[in-house]
Protein backbone atom coordinates (compact mmCIF):
# COMPACT_ATOMS: atom_id res chain seq x y z
CA UNK A 1 0.00 0.00 0.00
CA UNK A 2 1.40 3.29 -1.08
CA UNK A 3 1.11 6.13 1.45
CA UNK A 4 0.40 9.53 0.08
CA UNK A 5 2.25 12.40 1.65
CA UNK A 6 0.34 15.59 2.23
CA UNK A 7 2.35 18.53 0.96
CA UNK A 8 2.68 21.26 3.56
CA UNK A 9 2.80 24.88 2.51
CA UNK A 10 5.86 26.78 3.68
CA UNK A 11 5.46 29.10 6.66
CA UNK A 12 5.26 32.81 5.88
CA UNK A 13 8.53 34.50 6.73
CA UNK A 14 6.70 37.72 7.49
CA UNK A 15 4.50 35.94 10.01
CA UNK A 16 7.54 34.47 11.74
CA UNK A 17 9.30 37.82 12.03
CA UNK A 18 6.17 39.66 13.12
CA UNK A 19 5.79 37.35 16.11
CA UNK A 20 9.48 37.59 16.92
CA UNK A 21 9.36 41.38 16.97
CA UNK A 22 6.17 41.43 19.03
CA UNK A 23 7.58 39.05 21.62
CA UNK A 24 10.85 40.99 21.78
CA UNK A 25 8.94 44.23 22.43
CA UNK A 26 7.61 42.82 25.73
CA UNK A 27 10.95 42.50 27.58
CA UNK A 28 12.04 45.87 26.19
CA UNK A 29 8.94 47.50 27.70
CA UNK A 30 9.43 45.54 30.91
CA UNK A 31 13.05 46.69 31.12
CA UNK A 32 11.97 50.34 30.84
CA UNK A 33 9.42 49.89 33.64
CA UNK A 34 11.90 48.08 35.92
CA UNK A 35 14.60 50.70 35.41
CA UNK A 36 12.19 53.57 36.13
CA UNK A 37 10.67 51.98 39.22
CA UNK A 38 14.12 51.18 40.59
CA UNK A 39 15.37 54.70 39.88
CA UNK A 40 18.45 53.41 38.05
CA UNK A 41 18.31 56.04 35.30
CA UNK A 42 16.61 59.35 34.66
CA UNK A 43 13.33 59.40 32.81
CA UNK A 44 14.61 60.26 29.34
CA UNK A 45 16.55 57.00 28.70
CA UNK A 46 13.54 55.17 30.13
CA UNK A 47 11.16 56.91 27.73
CA UNK A 48 13.46 56.17 24.80
CA UNK A 49 13.53 52.49 25.76
CA UNK A 50 9.77 52.35 26.22
CA UNK A 51 9.30 54.20 22.93
CA UNK A 52 11.47 51.62 21.21
CA UNK A 53 9.22 48.88 22.60
CA UNK A 54 6.17 50.64 21.21
CA UNK A 55 7.87 51.09 17.85
CA UNK A 56 8.70 47.38 17.73
CA UNK A 57 5.08 46.54 18.56
CA UNK A 58 3.83 48.86 15.83
CA UNK A 59 6.20 47.41 13.23
CA UNK A 60 5.18 43.89 14.30
CA UNK A 61 1.53 44.72 13.68
CA UNK A 62 2.27 46.12 10.22
CA UNK A 63 4.36 43.10 9.26
CA UNK A 64 1.67 40.77 10.62
CA UNK A 65 -0.99 42.47 8.51
CA UNK A 66 1.22 42.10 5.44
CA UNK A 67 1.78 38.44 6.36
CA UNK A 68 -1.97 37.80 6.63
CA UNK A 69 -2.50 39.39 3.24
CA UNK A 70 0.16 37.14 1.72
CA UNK A 71 -1.28 34.08 3.45
CA UNK A 72 -4.72 34.90 2.05
CA UNK A 73 -3.44 34.99 -1.52
CA UNK A 74 -0.76 32.26 -1.59
CA UNK A 75 -2.11 29.88 1.06
CA UNK A 76 1.03 29.74 3.17
CA UNK A 77 0.94 28.81 6.83
CA UNK A 78 1.63 31.17 9.70
CA UNK A 79 -1.71 32.86 10.31
CA UNK A 80 -1.50 31.95 14.01
CA UNK A 81 1.89 33.60 14.34
CA UNK A 82 0.67 36.76 12.63
CA UNK A 83 -2.44 36.95 14.82
CA UNK A 84 -0.30 36.46 17.94
CA UNK A 85 1.90 39.36 16.85
CA UNK A 86 -1.16 41.58 16.35
CA UNK A 87 -2.56 40.63 19.76
CA UNK A 88 0.70 41.40 21.58
CA UNK A 89 1.12 44.66 19.70
CA UNK A 90 -2.42 45.82 20.42
CA UNK A 91 -2.07 44.99 24.13
CA UNK A 92 1.19 46.92 24.38
CA UNK A 93 -0.07 49.92 22.39
CA UNK A 94 -3.47 50.12 24.13
CA UNK A 95 -2.07 51.83 27.25
CA UNK A 96 -0.27 54.67 25.41
CA UNK A 97 -3.33 55.11 23.19
CA UNK A 98 -5.50 55.45 26.30
CA UNK A 99 -3.13 58.11 27.67
CA UNK A 100 -3.33 59.91 24.35
CA UNK A 101 -7.11 60.13 24.62
CA UNK A 102 -6.80 61.46 28.17
CA UNK A 103 -4.21 64.01 27.09
CA UNK A 104 -6.76 65.34 24.62
CA UNK A 105 -9.59 65.62 27.18
CA UNK A 106 -7.62 66.98 30.16
CA UNK A 107 -5.62 70.22 30.48
CA UNK A 108 -1.87 70.03 29.93
CA UNK A 109 -0.81 70.79 33.51
CA UNK A 110 1.52 68.94 35.84
CA UNK A 111 1.33 70.96 39.07
CA UNK A 112 -1.74 70.98 41.36
CA UNK A 113 -2.18 73.08 44.50
CA UNK A 114 -4.93 74.10 46.91
CA UNK A 115 -3.43 77.59 47.40
CA UNK A 116 -2.34 79.35 44.19
CA UNK A 117 -1.56 82.65 45.95
CA UNK A 118 0.80 81.15 48.51
CA UNK A 119 1.49 77.63 47.23
CA UNK A 120 3.38 75.24 49.51
CA UNK A 121 7.05 75.26 48.54
CA UNK A 122 9.23 72.29 47.68
CA UNK A 123 12.38 72.49 49.78
CA UNK A 124 13.85 69.07 50.55
CA UNK A 125 12.37 67.62 47.35
CA UNK A 126 13.83 70.48 45.33
CA UNK A 127 17.33 69.28 46.13
CA UNK A 128 16.53 65.89 44.61
CA UNK A 129 15.41 67.27 41.26
CA UNK A 130 17.82 67.38 38.35
CA UNK A 131 18.19 70.15 35.82
CA UNK A 132 16.02 68.24 33.38
CA UNK A 133 13.13 68.14 35.87
CA UNK A 134 10.23 70.59 35.95
CA UNK A 135 10.86 73.87 37.83
CA UNK A 136 10.10 73.77 41.56
CA UNK A 137 8.33 77.14 41.41
CA UNK A 138 4.57 77.00 40.95
CA UNK A 139 3.63 77.88 37.32
CA UNK A 140 1.19 80.63 38.31
CA UNK A 141 -2.45 81.69 38.19
CA UNK A 142 -2.92 80.74 34.53
CA UNK A 143 -2.26 77.12 35.48
CA UNK A 144 -4.59 77.46 38.45
CA UNK A 145 -7.41 78.66 36.20
CA UNK A 146 -7.03 75.50 34.11
CA UNK A 147 -7.03 73.48 37.31
CA UNK A 148 -10.19 75.12 38.62
CA UNK A 149 -12.02 74.41 35.37
CA UNK A 150 -11.03 70.73 35.19
CA UNK A 151 -10.80 69.91 38.90
CA UNK A 152 -13.04 72.34 40.84
CA UNK A 153 -12.98 70.32 44.07
CA UNK A 154 -9.25 70.56 44.72
CA UNK A 155 -9.58 72.86 47.72
CA UNK A 156 -7.88 73.31 51.11
CA UNK A 157 -9.13 71.24 54.00
CA UNK A 158 -10.41 72.86 57.21
CA UNK A 159 -9.87 70.44 60.09
CA UNK A 160 -11.49 70.94 63.47
CA UNK A 161 -8.39 69.76 65.31
CA UNK A 162 -5.20 71.55 66.45
CA UNK A 163 -2.28 71.75 64.01
CA UNK A 164 -0.32 69.02 65.83
CA UNK A 165 -3.24 66.58 65.54
CA UNK A 166 -3.71 67.50 61.87
CA UNK A 167 0.02 66.97 61.28
CA UNK A 168 -0.06 63.55 62.95
CA UNK A 169 -3.11 62.55 60.89
CA UNK A 170 -1.49 63.68 57.62
CA UNK A 171 1.76 61.89 58.49
CA UNK A 172 -0.16 58.73 59.25
CA UNK A 173 -1.97 58.84 55.91
CA UNK A 174 1.28 59.40 53.99
CA UNK A 175 2.96 56.56 55.87
CA UNK A 176 0.05 54.24 55.17
CA UNK A 177 0.34 54.99 51.46
CA UNK A 178 4.02 53.97 51.64
CA UNK A 179 5.26 57.13 50.01
CA UNK A 180 8.89 58.03 50.52
CA UNK A 181 8.95 60.76 53.17
CA UNK A 182 11.78 63.21 52.44
CA UNK A 183 11.13 65.74 55.20
CA UNK A 184 8.72 66.16 58.10
CA UNK A 185 8.51 69.11 60.46
CA UNK A 186 5.87 69.24 63.17
CA UNK A 187 4.17 72.60 63.72
CA UNK A 188 5.39 74.80 66.56
CA UNK A 189 2.72 77.23 67.86
CA UNK A 190 3.56 80.80 66.92
CA UNK A 191 6.86 79.85 65.31
CA UNK A 192 6.60 77.25 62.55
CA UNK A 193 4.02 75.66 60.29
CA UNK A 194 3.82 71.91 59.87
CA UNK A 195 5.29 70.45 56.68
CA UNK A 196 5.55 67.02 55.08
CA UNK A 197 7.40 66.42 51.82
CA UNK A 198 7.11 63.04 50.13
CA UNK A 199 7.58 61.25 46.81
CA UNK A 200 4.92 59.01 45.26
CA UNK A 201 5.28 56.68 42.30
CA UNK A 202 2.65 56.13 39.64
CA UNK A 203 1.20 52.59 39.79
CA UNK A 204 2.26 51.34 36.35
CA UNK A 205 5.38 53.10 35.09
CA UNK A 206 6.63 54.24 38.48
CA UNK A 207 6.99 57.90 37.51
CA UNK A 208 7.90 60.07 40.50
CA UNK A 209 5.56 62.81 41.67
CA UNK A 210 6.44 65.19 44.49
CA UNK A 211 4.00 66.12 47.26
CA UNK A 212 4.19 68.75 49.98
CA UNK A 213 1.57 69.11 52.73
CA UNK A 214 1.35 72.29 54.80
CA UNK A 215 -0.52 72.62 58.12
CA UNK A 216 -1.31 76.05 59.58
CA UNK A 217 -3.51 77.11 62.50
CA UNK A 218 -6.93 78.46 61.56
CA UNK A 219 -9.04 79.69 64.45
CA UNK A 220 -9.46 76.80 66.85
CA UNK A 221 -8.61 74.28 64.11
CA UNK A 222 -6.20 73.88 61.23
CA UNK A 223 -5.97 74.60 57.53
CA UNK A 224 -4.31 71.93 55.41
CA UNK A 225 -2.94 72.85 51.99
CA UNK A 226 -1.02 70.68 49.62
CA UNK A 227 0.75 70.61 46.31
CA UNK A 228 1.28 67.61 44.05
CA UNK A 229 3.51 67.95 41.00
CA UNK A 230 4.97 65.64 38.37
CA UNK A 231 8.74 65.72 38.31
CA UNK A 232 8.91 65.40 34.53
CA UNK A 233 6.61 66.15 31.62
CA UNK A 234 4.00 68.79 30.87
CA UNK A 235 0.95 66.53 31.31
CA UNK A 236 -0.05 64.46 34.34
CA UNK A 237 -3.26 62.99 32.83
CA UNK A 238 -5.19 64.03 35.95
CA UNK A 239 -3.07 61.96 38.34
CA UNK A 240 -2.05 64.83 40.63
CA UNK A 241 -5.61 66.11 41.04
CA UNK A 242 -6.89 62.63 41.84
CA UNK A 243 -4.10 62.17 44.37
CA UNK A 244 -4.80 65.55 45.99
CA UNK A 245 -8.50 64.85 46.43
CA UNK A 246 -8.06 61.32 47.77
CA UNK A 247 -5.31 62.46 50.14
CA UNK A 248 -7.49 65.24 51.58
CA UNK A 249 -10.37 62.80 51.92
CA UNK A 250 -8.20 60.41 53.94
CA UNK A 251 -6.86 63.20 56.15
CA UNK A 252 -10.43 64.44 56.66
CA UNK A 253 -11.44 60.94 57.77
CA UNK A 254 -8.44 60.71 60.11
CA UNK A 255 -9.19 64.07 61.76
CA UNK A 256 -12.93 63.40 62.17
CA UNK A 257 -13.33 60.36 64.43
CA UNK A 258 -17.11 60.86 64.83
CA UNK A 259 -18.43 60.63 61.25
CA UNK A 260 -21.87 61.84 62.38
CA UNK A 261 -20.37 65.25 63.15
CA UNK A 262 -18.90 65.72 59.70
CA UNK A 263 -20.32 68.50 57.56
CA UNK A 264 -22.66 67.52 54.77
CA UNK A 265 -20.30 68.86 52.11
CA UNK A 266 -17.61 66.28 51.55
CA UNK A 267 -14.72 66.54 49.15
CA UNK A 268 -15.61 64.72 45.94
CA UNK A 269 -13.21 63.32 43.41
CA UNK A 270 -12.45 66.33 41.30
CA UNK A 271 -12.06 64.31 38.12
CA UNK A 272 -15.64 63.10 38.52
CA UNK A 273 -16.87 66.65 39.00
CA UNK A 274 -15.22 67.62 35.76
CA UNK A 275 -17.19 65.00 33.87
CA UNK A 276 -16.74 61.47 32.65
CA UNK A 277 -14.09 62.47 30.16
CA UNK A 278 -11.96 63.97 32.91
CA UNK A 279 -11.24 60.70 34.71
CA UNK A 280 -7.52 60.53 35.55
CA UNK A 281 -5.43 57.96 33.78
CA UNK A 282 -3.04 55.60 35.49
CA UNK A 283 0.54 56.14 34.41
Amino acid sequence: MVRRRIAHQPISGLAVWSRRLAIFSLPVAGLAIIVERAGLLEIFPVLVTFGAALALAGVAILIAIAALAGIWFNGREGAGRALTAILIGVVLLAYPAYLGVKAYSLPAIHDITTDPYDPPRFEAVARLRTREANPVAYPGLATYQLQRTAYPDVEPLSAQVPPQAAFDAALGVVTKRKWRIVDERAPVPGRREGRIEAIAQSPIMGFRDDIVIRIRPSGTGSRIDLRSASRYGIHDFGANAARAVSLLEDIDDATTPDKSERPLKKVQKSATAAGKNAQPAKR
